[in-house]
């Protein structure tokens, strides 16, 4: 028998990056809220890649953070290495990653967890949903204890029915040994919800002191202070290195000489894996033309010997993983101190969700993270953080957030799921992103600060500070349009110094900017601004005003977008009674049941033709293309 163990506003079930992100998003809008998890000491764990952002990944971080969410603060206190990427290529795809201690990265996170008001964090294993008429009231847990909500949200990872397979060896687990969650998967299924099984990896970790760095070539991090959050003011500048060294055809050769006993191969996983990080092995088959492939050594922390083989994710058997192993340049000695392994599970088809990430099948349950089809930490912080908003504010009564494709690449990610739906882990990229060049990794607080403060989510200290950049930024502009440059000595100095033609007549500053030599420094030395602009004001100004054409031609095609974004479907449409549209189409249409134009419009099978005549059976009330009866 079962008892009331308490009343919340919102339970999250699972204390991975998704499940904090929405514990800390409900608790800090107001609502009581419950963070149940398998294990208090598995709280923020990193079962794979110690290691926070990359291209993509790190453009949602900072999205977050704009929101007012958690995961860039922590990761600013906890790492152990930053570094900004592709910097070499255009500021659309500049991207921050830091290298964490992720034994520090959990205890932050689990202290910021503890020390939230109207937060309560609880272990216990939730084995079943309290649904009601098809409305979700609550979880009833392992040891019977019953939690009443009004709003649940499932951030459940890798755990629903985790099995983890090494070589010809499998078991029942979570992530490194963990406990794996079964009867919660077999209950979602009683529910009616349709699963998928896909798998994941992780390459085994080697003992630093028996690896010769010194044959390596070292990655340190950046010189110079890098943060993921737009509030940090103190910077790490004491940073760890990591180290690259690369496979040979000697590792190779022992791979395919093994390939019958790799289970991917050998049919003992069943499950899909993720297509952008393949396993050793995999690497080895797919692209049999390369003599070498990368490895990187990472730490695993400060006060650990622990280290990370970056780019050996494998489920081959024991004995075989530590031959490869002592083949590759630097790790002829190494100690194996975890073995990888590959672990499937179940996970949720995105398609049956709304873009607030709330389950079609029962009101009241919003899911997130892996459990809905998603791979790595950062895409399931973002959903996190847009679920635990979305159940505080229907718990509120309020309008949902949903972001568009244009405002965030949280937007992107969701977007893509709920609307054409993933057979295998996604991964967000840069390429997803038709808009990337305002989705840029140095303007999400532009883009996203407004709503967080919105929702709740943004102090007010720190929106007046987002409000002085902003009129800084806009105030500098300004100056850079109506200030002209004669060509006296001083200013041609400048030009020939960086390498740019002269001036033959006075020209804006707004204009020179834009020349690919010239960046912001050589226009203050031209002609300074009456106050010091400080670098990240700077930073926004040169990069608006330079690249001001594209963005102005990408905010028409946002526009277009918007257009067809707001003319959403009503609830009468029926597309059974509708002629014309093909079978495909109908089928797609529904079963998402997409809420407007602009996302029936990007339904894999829904042509142009089929939107046009549902456009047109809309916009006469259902009387154009109507089959007879």
């Amino acid at each position: 028998m079962g008892y009331d163990a308490g009343r919340y506003d919102v339970i999250v079930v699972g204390a991975g990056h998704a499940g904090c992100e929405a514990a800390l998003a409900s608790a800090r809008m107001g609502c009581s809220t419950l963070l149940l998890t398998l294990s208090l000491d598995t709280i923020a764990y990193m079962p794979c890649n110690p290691s926070i952002g990359g291209p993509a990944k790190g453009h949602v971080v900072r999205e977050i953070d704009a929101l007012g969410g958690e995961m860039a603060r922590n990761i600013d206190k906890t790492h152990i290495q930053m570094r900004m990427l592709n910097t070499g290529k255009g500021p659309a795809v500049y991207a921050l990653r830091a290298q964490a201690d992720k034994v520090l990265y959990q205890k932050e996170m689990k202290k910021t967890l503890e020390h939230t008001p109207g937060l309560t964090v609880r272990q216990d294993m939730v084995e079943r949903l309290i649904v009601e008429s098809g409305v979700c009231h609550g979880v009833i847990t392992r040891t019977g204890a019953e939690y009443r909500s009004k709003a649940v949200v499932l951030t459940t990872g890798t755990y629903l029915r985790g099995r983890i397979i090494i070589g010809d060896l499998s078991y029942e687990s979570g992530p490194n040994n963990q406990q794996p969650s079964v009867n919660l998967s077999l209950h979602l299924q009683e529910l009616g919800f349709q699963m998928v099984r896909f798998k994941t990896g992780t390459p085994p970790r080697v003992n630093r002191n028996t690896l010769d760095t010194d044959v390596m070539e070292p990655q340190p991090g950046d010189d110079v202070p890098r943060a993921f959050s737009y509030e940090t003011t103190e910077f790490i500048m004491d940073q760890l290195p990591c180290w690259l060294t690369y496979t040979n055809e000697r590792t190779h050769e022992i791979i395919r000489q093994n390939l019958h006993r790799a289970p991917m191969y050998s049919g003992i996983i069943e499950g899909t894996g993720p297509r952008y990080c393949p396993s050793i092995e995999d690497k080895i088959v797919r692209f049999a033309d390369k003599g070498r492939h990368q490895i990187f050594i990472e730490p695993e922390g400060r006060d650990t010997a622990e280290m990370y083989v970056q780019g050996l994710s494998t489920s081959l058997p024991e004995d075989v993983q530590l031959k490869i192993l002592r083949t590759i340049r630097g790790m002829e000695n190494a100690e194996m101190m975890r073995t990888g392994y590959a672990i499937e599970y179940d996970a949720i088809v995105p398609t049956q969700l709304w873009p607030t990430l709330e389950t079609k099948k029962v009101e009241n349950l919003f899911t997130a993270g892996q459990l809905n089809g998603t791979s790595g930490y950062e895409e399931a912080a973002g959903q996190g953080i847009m679920a635990g908003i979305n159940a505080a504010l229907k718990v509120k009564g309020k309008e949902p957030l949903v972001l568009d494709r244009s405002q965030a690449y949280i937007g992107v990610l969701i977007d893509d799921l709920v609307t054409k739906g993933t057979n295998e882990p996604y991964r967000l990229l840069t390429s997803r992103a038709e808009y990337r060049l305002l989705l840029r990794h140095d303007n999400a607080d532009m883009r996203l600060t407004e709503i967080g403060y919105r929702i709740g989510l943004i102090s007010e200290e720190r929106y007046r500070r987002f409000l002085e950049k902003k009129e800084a930024v806009e105030r500098e502009i300004a100056r850079l349009r109506a200030t002209k440059v004669k060509p006296v000595p001083e200013v041609q100095a400048v030009l020939r110094e960086a390498g740019s033609s002269e001036i033959n007549n006075a020209v804006e500053l707004a204009t020179l900017i834009k020349r690919p030599e010239l960046g912001y420094r050589e226009i203050a030395n031209m002609s300074p601004a009456p106050e010091p602009v400080p670098a990240e004001v700077a930073e926004q100004v040169e990069i608006q005003l330079k690249y001001e054409g594209y963005i102005k031609k990408a905010l028409e095609q946002v526009e277009k977008m918007r257009r067809m974004e707001e003319k959403r479907i009503p609830d009468w449409v029926d597309y059974d009674k509708i002629m014309g549209i093909s079978t495909e189409a109908r089928e797609k249409l529904k079963k998402i049941r997409p809420l407007s134009l602009g996302q029936a419009s990007r339904i894999s099978g829904v042509n142009p033709s089929d939107i046009s005549i549902l456009m047109v059976h809309i916009e006469q009330g259902g009387k154009a293309y109507v089959k007879n009866t």
